[in-house]
């Protein structure tokens, strides 16, 4: 049977395009991306884990010597905080308000300011030092401004023009690589970072997620983050444990929350005088007060704070204080401006809430621990499916899905009653601000 002309051209031109180096380059160079930052991500938690060790075992070999920490903390706050003044601006905090800033602008010279490869290296290697000195920090938020800043490079090799599809993608994969939770990276890309499903966007996302999680995988191989956990609500008592559990993380994030929006906005107006000078000088008062708590800890609160919540998960219980020492020393962490997330810390301030709880009302730890960790973290990201996705993936708890959920909702709302204002967007709107203040200054020259 002859073919048409018409079918015989249709068919020339498919074979030209999947030959075409134009078409397959912005592919190729967005997976090779991808891959990227799963390397980069594995990379950042060996070396987290690594410096902090480090940090524990300074402390361990003299834990007399207190100068220690209230030498080193302070000092690492002061340079953190400089370094991200004048070699890395716009490398401050967690980085997620940053690829959310990103996200709202036009231009691309902006956009570059706020995720560029550069801040990308800087908020790796003042992370690592912070957590050296005992900060109350994590790495998986800044996992998340240095994947965008990685696919919006490989967006600008590739020629794609989807800047905000990409930004979307690559804070996702750094999501699901940082704590190996793809289900939670998509979830948090459409919820936290977009607000709303975008269709050709969350392809991106979809492709993205896959492939960094593919590389994370065949560096460390399949893990659960906090090993797997298989209690259940079957109880009056466990459910009771719920409804606690929920409202009471739900209103301490809540004033996390707002405590950090309404600091950022005092300090702003403190340090616009002197910028670096001042700035470093709260550093440093925040590195210290850090370092009394951790002292008075006895160094439970320096760090992420994993091994004490894996063992609070496990049915340990907790110190009658930590979750409180541990939100003041997080919260100080965040004031000081350094570089580092609020993830991981957040999530020991919830398990140690919640097995507190547990304790008080006579239910399992191990229960409160996940339901406080639920409902803490959707108080303070304001962002209900996210908190629930991300910690029945790293719990490998599927026994508990629902208990987990209510408490999640239950800590969304009453943060959203307490705080209107979701903290990493309430945040964002300074970068945002600052880039369309210099946009204007430079058309006006």
């Amino acid at each position: 049977m002859p073919v048409s002309p018409r079918r015989s051209r249709m068919f020339r031109r498919s074979r030209v395009m999947r030959g075409s180096w134009p078409v397959w380059k912005p592919r190729i160079v967005f997976w090779i991306g991808a891959v990227a930052i799963g390397l980069v991500s594995v990379f950042f938690a060996l070396a987290a884990d690594r410096v902090q060790h480090l940090f524990k075992t300074m402390l361990a070999l003299d834990p007399d010597a207190v100068f220690i920490p209230l030498l080193l903390t302070p000092l690492g706050f002061a340079l953190c905080a400089w370094m991200a003044l004048t070699w890395f601006p716009n490398a401050q905090g967690s980085g997620i308000p940053q690829a959310i800033a990103a996200r709202h602008l036009h231009d691309a010279e902006p956009r570059h300011r706020l995720l560029s490869l550069k801040i990308a290296a800087g908020k790796i290697l003042l992370t690592l030092i912070g957590l050296f000195c005992g900060a109350s920090i994590g790495r998986e938020g800044p996992t998340v401004q240095v994947g965008a800043a990685i696919m919006l490079a490989s967006g600008r090799i590739g020629g794609m023009a989807q800047a905000r599809g990409l930004i979307l993608a690559g804070s996702a994969a750094g999501i699901a690589a940082a704590f190996n939770t793809p289900l939670a990276g998509v979830v948090f890309a459409i919820e936290e970072m977009s607000r709303s499903f975008e269709a050709r966007a969350n392809g991106l996302v979809l492709m993205a997620v896959i492939l960094s999680g593919l590389a994370a995988l065949g560096l460390v191989g399949s893990y659960t983050y906090f090993g797997d956990t298989a209690v259940s609500a079957t109880t009056g008592l466990d459910w009771l444990l719920v409804l606690v559990c929920g409202l009471s993380g739900g209103a301490l994030g809540a004033g996390f929350s707002a405590g950090a929006l309404s600091v950022a906005r005092r300090i702003r107006r403190l340090v616009e005088p002197a910028p670096v000078r001042r700035t470093v000088l709260l550093a440093a008062a925040c590195g210290l007060a850090v370092a009394i708590i951790g002292v008075a800890s006895g160094g439970e609160t320096f760090g992420t704070g994993y091994e004490q919540s894996r063992a609070i998960l496990e049915g340990q219980a907790p110190g009658p204080l930590f979750f409180l020492e541990k939100f003041a020393s997080t919260f100080l962490s965040m004031a000081s401006g350094i570089p580092g997330g609020i993830f991981a810390p957040s999530l020991t301030v919830g398990v140690s809430l919640g097995g507190s709880l547990a304790m008080l009302v006579g239910g399992k730890i191990a229960l409160g621990a996940i339901l406080g960790m639920a409902g803490y973290f959707a108080g303070v990201v304001q962002a209900p499916m996210t908190a629930f996705v991300i910690i029945i993936e790293m719990t490998g708890n599927h026994q508990a899905v629902i208990p987990i959920m209510a408490a999640a909702m239950l800590g969304y709302l009453t943060s959203r009653l307490l705080s209107p204002e979701p903290l990493y967007h309430g945040l964002s709107r300074a970068f945002l601000a600052k880039a369309l203040r210099e946009e204007r200054e430079r058309a006006a020259d």
